[in-house]
């Protein structure tokens, strides 16, 4: 075999012309509504696509930063520029005809510290801090397994098929909450109907005029309520969480009776349907990935891991929202105050920069730096009860129901933008 040199000498292969081999461009990428049925379904391709193509992108189409990069998000988290308050534009959706029930109700919402910024924030949230630590939370541990069991053995006969969410997902946190703030076993029908219905309203489900004067006066409802279990927990102590912060001494002086029950309706609304989608994420989850859930059984002390990781995973909250309070600079950006911020956590959670192969779902990785509840100031104030409710109910599901497993591979979810929330969970026990 022999080699032509080029006139000019050896010297000249330096400079010869090349055909030069480039990357075939990429496809423009084509934003898409976030709650078309495909993309509620499974929104996660998606999202790490429009990750790739842009870590903070102004979608026109939501009138939104969407914020999808790790790095960004907990920037968003960080910057005080970033605000919680946002009542306001909630309030502006109200058809005309449902707008006689918003003062009252919008007032109340008011008072949410997920809608407070600090001081606020930070004045509302510390009259909570010792009934939600973790050492606050951990004596209803006995309680909540007792809790457990007790439903599993009523509602899920091994060998039997039926609908997880609907048999333990869902009514075991409801059932631990209104024990935890107080509310008799005999009011709970209606007390979770009203809650149902406050988060049609903060969730968006809420469409026509008719769902949001339910919505409206269903918060007023319960927001009465409560004020009179309060009313009757300061004349007649229990063993509750409304008795133990008014014995702290410190409603009625940092912060008011009004303020107080404002917060007791968001612990009531937010406590169950997070930790019930969190509980079903987590055994759809596993019962997909059988080899993960195989390590569980194996060892039972991965299960709070599992949780854990099923937070980063396919956690039970997409994504929060925030506004701009005033112009700042978001990773290049000229956001403008008064803009609309998406922080898509969903997308967050598996970015590639902060966590090794993101898609990817391992009990073993250990990482619990997720975003799924929240960072700083805004951290989820009911994470420990939230995490001692699940592993509780996947602990029990992983150890004593061998047999467990799902009877379709097709699952449906509820539409919203900020909730990744199961319809039902069919399994055979």
């Amino acid at each position: 075999m022999t080699t032509t040199i080029p006139a000019g000498g050896p010297a000249a292969l330096l400079t010869a012309p090349t055909k030069l081999l480039t990357a075939p461009p990429r496809p423009a990428f084509a934003e898409r509504y976030l709650l078309e049925p495909a993309l509620n379904a499974d929104p996660y391709g998606y999202l790490n696509a429009l990750r790739d193509h842009d870590p903070v992108h102004w979608s026109a189409m939501h009138r939104a930063w969407l914020v999808t990069g790790h790095g960004q998000l907990m920037h968003c988290l960080r910057d005080p520029a970033v605000s919680a308050e946002r009542v306001g534009p909630l309030m502006d959706a109200v058809p005309e005809g449902a707008r006689e029930d918003t003062e009252r109700a919008f007032s109340i919402l008011s008072r949410w510290m997920v809608f407070n910024d600090p001081p606020q924030h930070r004045r509302l949230r510390q009259v909570f801090q010792e009934q939600f630590s973790a050492r606050g939370i951990a004596r209803y541990r006995t309680f909540v397994e007792r809790a457990t069991r007790a439903m599993l053995t009523r509602r899920s006969v091994p060998g039997n098929s039926g609908d997880l969410l609907a048999d333990i997902a869902r009514p075991l946190p409801s059932l631990v909450f209104a024990r935890w703030l107080g509310v008799p076993q005999a009011h709970s029908p209606s007390f979770w109907y009203w809650n149902a219905r406050v988060g049609d309203l903060v969730l968006g489900a809420a469409q026509e005029e008719r769902e949001y004067r339910t919505s409206l006066q269903s918060l007023v409802k319960l927001d009465d309520y409560l004020a009179g279990l309060v009313r009757e927990r300061a004349a007649d102590p229990k063993d509750d969480l409304i008795s133990s912060v008014l014995a702290g001494g410190q409603i009625g002086k940092s912060v008011s009776e009004e303020e107080f029950v404002g917060m007791l309706t968001q612990m009531a609304f937010a406590g169950g349907e997070t930790t019930s989608n969190l509980i079903a994420n987590t055994m759809l989850a596993l019962l997909r990935h059988p080899e993960q859930l195989a390590q569980v059984r194996a060892n039972p002390d991965l299960v709070p891991l599992a949780v854990e990781e099923t937070m980063r995973f396919d956690g039970p909250s997409k994504m929060s929202i925030r506004s701009a309070a005033r112009d700042f600079d978001l990773d290049g950006r000229a956001v403008r105050g008064g803009d609309r911020l998406f922080l898509v956590t969903a997308a967050a959670n598996r970015d590639p920069e902060r966590f090794a192969d993101p898609d990817l779902f391992s009990v073993a990785r250990g990482s619990t730096s997720h975003l799924g509840f929240g960072f700083g100031a805004h951290f989820c104030i009911g994470a420990a009860l939230a995490r001692l409710v699940a592993c509780s109910v996947v602990g029990v599901l992983v150890r004593e129901y061998p047999d467990l497993a799902l009877t379709t591979d097709r699952h449906s979810w509820q539409p919203s933008l900020l909730n990744r929330a199961l319809t039902a969970l069919p399994v055979r026990y």
